[in-house]
C-alpha cells in the first residue's frame, strides 16, 4: 500500500496537481467564454464539463512538457526533481498517464459533440502536446501556449452556440496576449538556466525590453476584453472590475521591474486574481441585471 500510494504521489507530481495555479490560468477564459456565449446563462453541467476537462487537459499538457523537458529539466535548479528529471517515472509511463487524460477528456464532450466541437477539440490536443516542443525553435512559444491555454475559448462558444462567432476568436486573442503576459513574467524567473541550455522563452527574446513587453501585453488584453464586453451588452460593474485588473497588472508591473526571479515568479502566480477578476466583473454584471446563472 506504501508503495503504490508513493507511487500515485508521483503521477500526482507529474500531473502538476500538486500546484493548481496552471489549471486556474487555463480555466479562467475558458469561464468567461462560457458566461459571454451563453449572455449570462450558461448550462450548469456544460460549465462542469469544461473545469474538469480544463482540469485534465492541463494536467495531460504538464506530462507531455515534462516528457518533453526530461533531459532538460535535471539541469534547472526549479525542476530538477520533477518526476521525469528524477528518473522516479519512465517516459513509457508518462506517454501512457498522458494518453489516458486526453481520453477522459474528450469522453467528457460526447454529450455535447457536433463536428464543429469535435475539430476544435482535435486542435486543443494537437496545441496541447505540441506546445512544450515549440521552445526548441520558436522564439516566442509563450504565444503557442496562448493559443493552447485558451483553446477552451472557442470550444465553449461552439457548444453553446453550435459555432463559433468573430467575439470568440477575439477573445481567444486577448487569451493570448494575457498568456503572453503572466509566462514573460515565469520565464523572467528561468532566464540564466534557459540561456545555458539553449531553450527559447519570449524572456530571452524580449531581452532588456521584457517588462514593457509584459506590460503591452496587458494593455492589449485588457482593451479586448473591455470591447468584447462592451460589444456583449456589459456596463459599469464590468468596466470597473476592468478597472481592478489594470491595478492588478500596475502591481505586477512594480514586482517585476527589478527582474529579481521570487519577484517574478509572485507575479505570474497573481494572474489568478487577475482572471478571477475578470470572470467576476463579466458574471456580476449580468447579475446586477437580472441575469441568473443556470
Amino acid at each position: 500500500m506504501n508503495a503504490l500510494m508513493l507511487r500515485l504521489n508521483e503521477y500526482e507530481k507529474l500531473m502538476r496537481l500538486d500546484k493548481p495555479i496552471g489549471s486556474l490560468l487555463l480555466l479562467w477564459p475558458t469561464l468567461w467564454a462560457l458566461w459571454l456565449s451563453a449572455a449570462g446563462r450558461p448550462t450548469w453541467t456544460l460549465v462542469w464539463v469544461f473545469v474538469l476537462g480544463t482540469v485534465l487537459m492541463r494536467s495531460a499538457g504538464c506530462v507531455i512538457n515534462d516528457y518533453a523537458d526530461r533531459d532538460f529539466d535535471p539541469h534547472v535548479e526549479r525542476t530538477r526533481e520533477r518526476p521525469l528529471a528524477a528518473r522516479r517515472i519512465k517516459p513509457r509511463e508518462a506517454l501512457w498517464l498522458a494518453a489516458g487524460l486526453v481520453l477522459f477528456a474528450f469522453l467528457l464532450l460526447l454529450p455535447f459533440l457536433t463536428r464543429t466541437l469535435f475539430f476544435l477539440g482535435l486542435v486543443a490536443v494537437f496545441l496541447a502536446l505540441s506546445y512544450p516542443f515549440t521552445k526548441r525553435f520558436f522564439a516566442i512559444p509563450q504565444a503557442w501556449l496562448g493559443v493552447a491555454y485558451g483553446f477552451g475559448v472557442p470550444m465553449a462558444y461552439a457548444a453553446q452556440q453550435g459555432h463559433v462567432p468573430l467575439e470568440g476568436w477575439l477573445l481567444l486573442v486577448a487569451n493570448i496576449f494575457w498568456t503572453v503576459a503572466f509566462d514573460t513574467e515565469y520565464a523572467m524567473v528561468d532566464r540564466p538556466d534557459d540561456l545555458k541550455i539553449g531553450i527559447k522563452t519570449s524572456a530571452i527574446t524580449f531581452g532588456r525590453f521584457d517588462v514593457l513587453a509584459i506590460m503591452c501585453c496587458y494593455a492589449i488584453a485588457f482593451i479586448l476584453l473591455t470591447a468584447l464586453g462592451l460589444y456583449a451588452g456589459l456596463g459599469f460593474v464590468f468596466l470597473a472590475f476592468i478597472g481592478i485588473a489594470c491595478g492588478l497588472a500596475y502591481y505586477h508591473y512594480r514586482l517585476i521591474r527589478a527582474r529579481q526571479g521570487a519577484a517574478c515568479f509572485k507575479a505570474f502566480l497573481h494572474n489568478n486574481w487577475v482572471g478571477a477578476t475578470l470572470f467576476a466583473g463579466i458574471a456580476l454584471d449580468y447579475l446586477a441585471r437580472g441575469v441568473l446563472p443556470f
